[in-house]
């Protein structure tokens, strides 16, 4: 498969769930208006394109940080004045994360960790928020207009290593500054699978399950940070 480096924003609607539970079509129909007269025209104003999008969520391409990053700030604004008008609970709120990097090609699709990291950047990230990884914070250092604010390194789903977050300055004054805690001050646990002793080896299998059970008990805790399969099987043999 063919690689490029890209980058990616992610982004969906905070309390989706909730708002759908209210009023869905009434959701539903704010929604399409919401992309047809602010996303859409700032995805495309930035030169950037939507990947696909997942009911409340989207997947956009842009060619550089700073038209992603721009493109979500004006989104965020024009979103929030949008929905001024409306209670507090009823307001729909996006929360954005961007990643930039070396991605996969699939058709018209893209994959890959950096794919990955942009959607966890986005979970993390606070209602009216823009969240970016270090890589994006780093190609943006140089641009005195941007106000970013450091929020750690945090551990996130199905990622082995954390992940260094950063918050942009949207103008929204109601964005949350609180970023979901994942310390990287957790204690990390890897699981590996027994060694098949025997000659035919068949037990390999079990062994395997065994550790796949313990691991997804594991990640039940929240106290710690378990490495994923993938990641930890790699270090059999080792």
């Amino acid at each position: 498969m063919e690689r490029k480096v890209t980058t990616i924003v992610a982004a969906d609607v905070a309390g989706f769930s909730r708002l759908v539970a209210r009023a869905e079509e009434e959701v539903f129909t704010r929604l399409r208006e919401l992309r047809l007269d602010i996303i859409d025209p700032a995805v495309v104003a930035g030169g950037g394109r939507i990947i696909k999008t997942m009911g409340d969520g989207l997947l956009v391409e842009f060619p550089h940080p700073m038209a992603a990053v721009r493109a979500g700030q004006v989104v965020q604004r024009a979103v929030h004045r949008h929905e001024a008008g409306r209670c507090d609970d009823n307001r729909i709120r996006f929360r954005i994360g961007v990643n930039h990097g070396s991605v996969l090609i699939d058709g018209d699709d893209v994959l890959g960790d950096v794919v990955n990291i942009a959607a966890r950047l986005e979970t993390l990230c606070p209602p009216n928020g823009v969240c970016i990884s270090r890589s994006v914070r780093d190609m943006l250092f140089a641009d005195t207009e941007l106000s970013v604010c450091p929020r750690g390194k945090q551990f996130v789903r199905n990622i082995p290593f954390p992940v260094e977050v950063w918050q942009v300055e949207t103008g929204v004054e109601d964005a949350g500054a609180a970023v979901q805690p994942g310390s990287a001050d957790r204690p990390s646990v890897i699981v590996l699978p027994f060694d098949d002793a025997s000659a035919s080896g068949e037990n390999s299998f079990l062994a395997e399950g065994i550790a796949d059970e313990i691991i997804n008990e594991l990640s039940r805790f929240r106290s710690l940070f378990v490495i994923a399969r993938g990641s930890s099987f790699s270090y059999r043999g080792g």
